[in-house]
């Protein structure tokens, strides 16, 4: 069958495109092989309506919602290959071996965490190892809180996340902040500690214990960092789309209606922006969504 729209990833970006063009009687398809980047996090916060649900349960209600539209269908599959036929339409081929052909296409197929290689760190991840204070910073407040060096973007982290408690920017050897970045962290009440960080336990409350190198120890209720980005799926690049260096990684360059640099191609999640959050994908894959459908009315 051939679709009006293939959307390829089913969370937040990819679901609220393929809802916009469903509600416009078009046949949309859904790809989505059922790994969400939030998959590791208990809550979601700071999503209108929906704050401290579980971001599965929410993405279970969105599913249910768009397939009672007659024209949608997902289908449970890796997107492993995307080609641009002679005709000017896209064909999407499965890790199964199912082919699909499609008159336009949206990529919402999000990004992959680099983490630091700390001992424990991976283990806590999205739960006391966190990376957005907009998002979990609210539950974690009040208290001393860690910030593990990425990178310089780390500098801006420690000072965005002192609004949230007392912080400790862990360089990791990672960092070592000149004279004025030091007077710009102490204005904010920030420590910052060179040592490296040798591992993350928990202590038995909630928190963690930070090791470091020689013997130091300190708790913090969570730690915050910043892990680099990498994409979680060749299509993109397969199709030959544009890209340009976000904060910590690579993003999918689009326009003002988030069609990528190939016709007929739209981006939209954490795929396709630097900041990255569950209400800036529902934003931007709505959009392209909206911008995919018009394209096959005004072409």
């Amino acid at each position: 069958m051939q679709y009006d729209l293939a959307v390829v990833g089913g969370s937040f970006a990819g679901l609220s495109a393929a809802i916009q063009a469903a509600r416009a009687r078009r046949n949309v398809l859904v790809i989505d092989a059922g790994q969400p980047r939030n998959r590791f996090s208990a809550h979601s916060h700071g999503f209108l309506g929906q704050d401290g649900r579980t971001p599965g349960a929410i993405l279970d209600d969105a599913r249910r919602q768009l397939l009672a539209y007659p024209t949608a269908r997902l289908v449970n599959a890796r997107a492993d290959r995307a080609v641009a036929n002679s005709s000017s339409d896209f064909e999407i081929t499965t890790d199964g071996g199912e082919t699909f052909g499609a008159a336009r296409l949206v990529l919402a197929t999000g990004v992959r965490d680099i983490l630091p290689e700390v001992p424990g760190l991976a283990e806590q991840w999205g739960k006391t190892v966190l990376h957005c204070p907009y998002c979990h910073g609210y539950e974690v407040s009040g208290g001393p809180l860690g910030v593990l060096a990425t990178g310089p973007m780390s500098l801006h982290q420690a000072r965005l996340i002192a609004d949230w408690g007392d912080v400790t920017l862990f360089g990791n050897g990672q960092i070592e902040p000149d004279a004025g970045q030091m007077l710009a962290l102490e204005s904010r009440t920030i420590t910052f500690e060179s040592a490296i960080v040798s591992e993350l336990r928990e202590d038995g409350s909630g928190g963690l214990i930070v090791h470091l190198e020689g013997g130091g120890k300190t708790a913090v209720k969570a730690m915050f960092t910043a892990p680099r980005n990498t994409m979680a799926s060749p299509l993109a690049a397969q199709l030959g789309c544009g890209f340009a260096e976000g904060l910590l990684g690579p993003v999918i360059s689009v326009d003002d209606r988030q069609q990528t640099t190939i016709p007929g191609v739209y981006a939209a999640g954490d795929a396709a922006r630097a900041m990255h959050n569950i209400a800036f994908a529902v934003s931007g894959g709505t959009f392209a969504g909206v911008c995919a459908h018009q394209s096959l009315v005004f072409s």
